[in-house]
């Protein structure tokens, strides 16, 4: 077995770090690959001169290196030359700059305040043109308003002219008063001088506007008359210019409307149809309301432009909305439009007082009234109440309407001078008939005129109180008369009659008898209340389906029931009178238990009362014709209710007579003998 030798510390070191070298690493493999350019033989000698021939390789290398940055070494030299020369141009140039900074220093101070100076100066200048701007016109401006022709230049310089105008009155709360009253003075001359020419263009511009019948206002009028507003007293007169030539061109058109007609024939003048009023006048009346359409349009769209278009803002600028202006403004309208209107007046109103003068009969009257009514209310609600032409249309309405009347008041007196005499068989007279007939033919041209939308229609109550009354009086006196004629003819009758064969009737007959010759059933009293209640229906009866004549037909009935009810009560009082019952109600109905017995009294004894009782049970149970039916009255339901009337008055008085039969207080022996009939079975008996 072998000895192993030990290594020296430093050796084994050494290979242990050859060992642990990384042969593989860049760096190594690097520096082998150098290595073997220049290491060629392995050799003993070789390995001892490793060392010197690295070292000789390296500085062979640095030599190389040295030679190859000689001409750059150069170059750095030439640069540190130029440099170390611009440092000293640059210290050569901060001495001058200090030098320059010493010796400029008073232009330096001199600069900066010429710089604020010139601040200061720009600022007034700036302030100088505002100024110039606010409360100087431009010659362009002036000569806008002095030399050169309206157009929207003179407006917008008179604008400006009212700004600066305006601007003052601000200046003279300063300290500046002088300069704001000099300024205001100047721009007051500008204003006035530019007004008054401006009222003479718009009067030039409007005489030409009386020149054609359909004008067209152009936008500069427009403006410029907004613009005199502003002086009331200019705007006056181009307004009464305007008026003048708008009245005396209204006046030609209207006459050639009346004689010449339209352009052509047509359409034909209007005095062709003088003929027919209605057409004549409602023709005219017709034109006057075109007429009158077109001159308020022309009018509010010259005078008030801003009533009817907006335009631009420098013609709004001379504009207020304040009411009280408006109100102003309305008025100067009227008055323009009143001055118009007011040439056509007279003629207009001469033509409606010929035709009235020539006596139209009463359904043209009364057409021409409503027609004059309704075109009264629609002329005031666009001309306003006080004017001449609504003054005129209510003053001829007024005249139309008396005319109305007054026929109707001719109808009546003519009426009332020949009453008709009552017919045999106690209908209306034909006077009535034609009286209603018109009534309604009246009444239904008043329910269909027009009315206009600030207007009512006329109360129609007048119209039919002027028809209806006179035909009611006529009836009236003809019921008079013959109710006069029939009470002469009645006592001649009674005087020539005589007495014979009077003692061979009966008490019952005898009271019959004279009873009817003193108050007959069917007397000329009781024909006339029928002939006046068939004339009061006659009337009612066609107005009863028209809510316009309700009031007359109230009246009417109340009328008809005064009659029947005196009516009745006659027929009543003649059929106790003949049973001879009359004179003894009073005591009947007076009777009480206080006072005397019926039965010892003369009048209500049981000998007389009986006589009259049986005539009264005769009466009510005898023919049908006994009791009055009143045939000759025209309506079957007043015939009707006047004979329920009648037999229910009947009734109660029968009541009254046999309560005080059965009353013993009236001493009355045998009462059911005289009562033989109980009050329900006459009520029966009367169908009641």
């Amino acid at each position: 077995m072998g000895t192993t030798t030990a290594l020296a510390p430093g050796l084994s070191r050494k290979l242990k770090k050859v060992l642990e070298t990384r042969t593989d690493s860049p760096d190594l493999l690097a520096s082998l690959n150098t290595l073997s350019t220049f290491y060629t033989e392995n050799t003993t000698p070789a390995r001892r001169n490793l060392r010197s021939t690295i070292e000789k390789r390296s500085l062979s290398i640095n030599h190389d290196f040295l030679l190859a940055s000689d001409a750059a070494q150069q170059a750095l030299d030439r640069v540190e030359e130029e440099v170390n020369s611009l440092a000293e141009c640059c210290d050569k140039i901060a001495k001058s700059l200090s030098n320059c900074n010493a010796t400029t220093g008073d232009i330096i101070t001199t600069t900066e305040r010429l710089k604020q100076e010139l601040e200061v100066t720009t600022q007034r200048q700036e302030i100088a043109s505002c100024f110039l701007r606010d409360y100087q016109l431009s010659n362009e401006e002036i000569n806008a308003l002095r030399e050169e022709e309206l157009n929207e230049n003179f407006f917008k310089a008179l604008s400006h002219v009212q700004t600066i105008h305006a601007n003052c009155k601000v200046l003279l709360r300063t300290h500046h008063q002088r300069a704001g009253l000099e300024l205001m003075d100047m721009m007051a001359v500008y204003q006035e001088g530019a007004y008054e020419r401006l009222c003479r263009w718009v009067q030039t511009e409007c005489r030409r506007l009386g020149d054609t019948d359909n004008p067209e206002v152009s936008e500069l009028l427009k403006m410029a008359v907004r613009c005199l507003k502003e002086r009331p007293v200019l705007f006056k007169y181009c307004a009464e210019e305007v008026a003048n030539m708008r009245h005396n061109a209204l006046f030609r058109r209207f006459i050639s409307a009346l004689t010449r007609g339209g352009p052509g024939g047509m359409p034909r003048p209007i005095e062709v149809h003088a003929h027919d009023p209605l057409r004549y006048v409602g023709d005219m009346l017709g034109w006057l309301h075109q007429a009158l359409a077109s001159e308020r349009e022309l009018v509010f769209v010259l005078l008030d432009p801003d009533a009817v278009v907006n335009t631009g803002p420098t013609a709004r600028r001379f504009s207020t909305s304040s009411e009280s202006n408006e109100e102003k403004s309305e008025g100067d309208l009227t008055f323009v439009l009143d001055r118009i209107f007011e040439g056509v007046c007279r003629p207009f109103k001469v033509r409606v007082e010929q035709v009235l003068q020539s006596q139209p009969n009463l359904i043209i009257s009364y057409k021409l009234s409503n027609t004059l009514e309704f075109y009264s209310y629609t002329v005031s609600d666009l001309l306003g109440r006080e004017t001449a032409l609504c003054n005129t249309l209510w003053g001829l309405k007024d005249a139309a309407q008396k005319t109305f009347f007054d026929i109707l008041k001719v109808r009546g007196e003519k009426l009332l001078r020949y009453p008709p005499l009552v017919a045999v068989d106690l209908s209306p007279p034909p006077a009535l008939s034609e009286g209603v007939s018109l009534l309604l033919e009246l009444i239904q041209i008043h329910d269909t005129m027009m009315v206009p939308a600030s207007g009512i229609k006329p109360a129609f109550d007048p119209v039919i109180s002027a028809l209806l009354d006179p035909i009611i009086q006529i009836c009236e006196l003809a019921m008079e008369a013959h109710k006069s004629k029939g009470s002469i003819e009645s006592s001649r009758r009674n005087r020539t009659k005589t007495d014979v064969g009077q003692s061979r009737r009966s008490s019952v007959d005898a009271i019959l008898a004279s009873s009817s010759q003193v108050f007959p059933s069917k007397n000329n009293e009781t024909t006339s209340k029928i002939f006046i209640i068939n004339c009061l229906c006659a009337i009612q009866q066609p107005l009863l389906r028209h809510d316009v004549a309700s009031d007359y037909v109230k009246k009417l009935g109340t009328m008809i029931d005064n009659h029947m009810l005196s009516l009745v009560e006659k027929e009543v009082e003649a059929i106790l009178t003949r049973c001879g019952l009359s004179n003894k109600m009073s005591l009947f109905k007076s009777s009480t238990a206080d006072s005397p017995p019926l039965a010892d009294m003369e009048d209500t004894s049981p000998e007389s009362l009986s006589e009259s009782l049986k005539a009264f049970f005769g009466l009510i149970l005898g023919s049908e014709s006994s009791l009055p039916e009143f045939e000759q009255m025209n309506l079957p339901g007043l015939r009707s209710e006047a004979c329920a009337q009648v037999a229910t008055s009947l009734a109660e008085a029968y009541d009254v007579i046999y309560k005080a039969i059965m009353d013993p207080s009236n001493g009355y022996a045998d009462p059911k003998s005289l009562a033989r009939h109980p009050p329900d079975q006459i009520r029966t008996i009367l169908g009641i």
